[in-house]
């Protein structure tokens, strides 16, 4: 059975749920967190559809403690998902958190595991991330490394981490001007990326929490693991998804088990390389070409 808190949080798509869950009833959490969002007014959908994924978590067949959190009406995806983790961390020190639409390999469970107990009091480290974008041939000896980069399709945390959340981001104006996201990210284009989302967060924009939790661990300069195997399949990229509609090189990737015993890196330096890596590959605009020839295929679509 799986020791460590499991935080599953679900709203209104009995497709994914139900894979998830099948994975986490494999898992047998003896500590179970099921945070739901309540039906969207003028989505006659999301009455039937969101009691139809309770229904799917109310079969708990293993011993298991439950907690339910369950709103009956809709919060949206920031707030939900915010006040729910702070529900959690009122109640465990620590916790493995999946969203409905995050499909885990079975090895994700015993990697957040191993690593909540062995960072558990390394103020440094804020979080263990389940899926990586790194080509496989670029991996280390190591199962895993440090990292600016807080992806959250599938993760662990503790307590002490999650207590640095600031979901008003007050001081994103006021540092917007100054040199510590230079430091952090030195690619202009990337920059430009990431002061937009948080902009467009701050303006209400963009309802979401993660940009809220990235902005407040990098003001804080901590660290992420990140495993060099993608543990993580996000398989929940369509037109019914909340942030993913668009298609994607990164929907449904490839799980890739870990192997153990796990091996630690030698010191906590962030992969510098790994995370240029990233940069280039998640987070740095196309070029012209690459642009124009989407926007033609969107174009060709409608």
């Amino acid at each position: 059975m799986l020791e460590s808190p499991l935080v599953f949080i679900i709203f209104n798509r009995p497709e994914t749920t139900l894979q998830v869950w099948a994975r986490i009833r494999a898992a047998k959490p003896s500590r179970l967190f099921l945070i739901s969002d309540g039906p969207r007014k003028g989505h006659s959908a999301d009455l039937e559809r969101c009691a139809t994924v309770r229904g799917i978590v109310d079969c708990v067949d293993w011993p298991c403690r439950v907690s339910r959190d369950y709103s009956e009406v809709n919060m949206g995806n920031a707030v939900r998902v915010s006040s729910g983790l702070n529900w959690v961390f009122s109640q465990v020190e620590e916790a493995i958190i999946l969203e409905d639409d995050c499909l885990p390999d079975a090895s994700f469970f015993p990697f957040c595991a191993e690593l909540l107990a062995r960072y558990r009091h390394e103020t440094r480290v804020v979080q263990i991330a389940g899926c990586s974008f790194q080509p496989q041939v670029f991996a280390g000896k190591d199962s895993y490394f440090f990292s600016r980069y807080t992806h959250s399709w599938g993760w662990a945390t503790w307590r002490r981490a999650w207590q640095l959340y600031d979901h008003s981001m007050r001081t994103w104006h006021e540092s917007r001007g100054g040199d510590w996201l230079p430091k952090l990210i030195a690619n202009p284009a990337e920059r430009r990326i990431w002061e937009e989302c948080f902009d467009a967060t701050l303006a209400g924009r963009v309802n979401t929490w993660d940009y809220r939790w990235t902005f407040s661990i990098w003001r804080q300069q901590g660290l992420s693991i990140l495993p060099y195997r993608n543990l993580i399949s996000n398989i929940g990229f369509g037109s019914d998804a909340t942030h993913t509609r668009r298609s994607s090189p990164f929907a449904a990737l490839g799980l890739s088990p870990m192997p153990f015993p796990l091996v630690h890196p030698d010191s906590f330096d962030r992969d510098e390389s790994a995370d240029a890596l990233t940069s280039r590959l998640v987070f740095t605009p196309p070029g012209w070409p690459v642009r124009i020839r989407r926007k033609l295929k969107q174009w060709l679509s409608r």
